[in-house]
């Protein structure tokens, strides 16, 4: 898909606030400071788009972003070590399930892990959550430009086991440096979206 156009529309945390024109919906999320908005940033060709911070638990609404004035990119609060007081973690958690579990216009989660590290037991959860909901999900392994070539097989393969991952589920290296892993990614995108596209027509 070519980007002619991606603007902030809004913040939101209650059902009732997220948008009702029923466009498709494309949701990012991971743990916190996984790189989520680096990489919607990188993946959309717009620098500053989504606010990027180096303080875990940044993002606390559901951030939605217009695409083309024809779909959105939904970037999710961050779990895992946020330090943030419980109550807000465990109110983070409520909405997220909510979303990903109910949202009707919602047509892809891309689950973000960090290359460098072994998946955290929120990381297999959530992918539990998703299956059991019924949601196409495609895991991408962000920050692949920190490991040596020598690492990198291993590592993803490690990030394949620990997750459950079959074998033939597509999991993306990806880095926002060398650019890694941005084709790939929006060639599942464009997978998922040129059926609404046709349907445009």
């Amino acid at each position: 898909m070519r980007v002619t156009e991606a603007e902030f529309v809004k913040s939101a945390i209650e059902p009732r606030a997220l948008p009702k024109d029923g466009r498709p919906e494309i949701a990012f999320v991971g743990r916190s400071n996984v790189g989520k908005s680096s990489l919607m940033n990188h993946l959309l060709g717009r620098r500053g788009l989504a606010k990027t911070s180096a303080t875990p638990g940044k993002t606390q609404l559901l951030n939605y972003f217009s695409i083309n004035r024809r779909y959105y990119f939904v970037d999710l609060p961050g779990y895992g070590f946020a330090k943030v007081p419980k109550a807000v973690k465990d109110r983070w958690a409520r909405v997220v399930t909510d979303y990903l579990t109910n949202r009707v216009p919602l047509e892809l989660v891309v689950v973000l892990v960090d290359s460098r590290h072994k998946p955290s037991p929120l990381d297999v959860e959530l992918l539990e959550l998703l299956d059991a909901a019924e949601r196409p999900a495609v895991v991408v392994a962000t920050k692949a430009d920190k490991l040596k070539s020598s690492q990198r097989a291993r590592q993803l393969k490690a990030l394949r086991e620990g997750l459950g991952l079959d074998v033939d589920a597509l999991l993306i290296p990806y880095s926002t440096v060398d650019n890694r892993g941005r084709k790939e990614l929006w060639a599942v995108l464009d997978e998922v979206l040129e059926p609404n596209e046709q349907a445009d027509e």
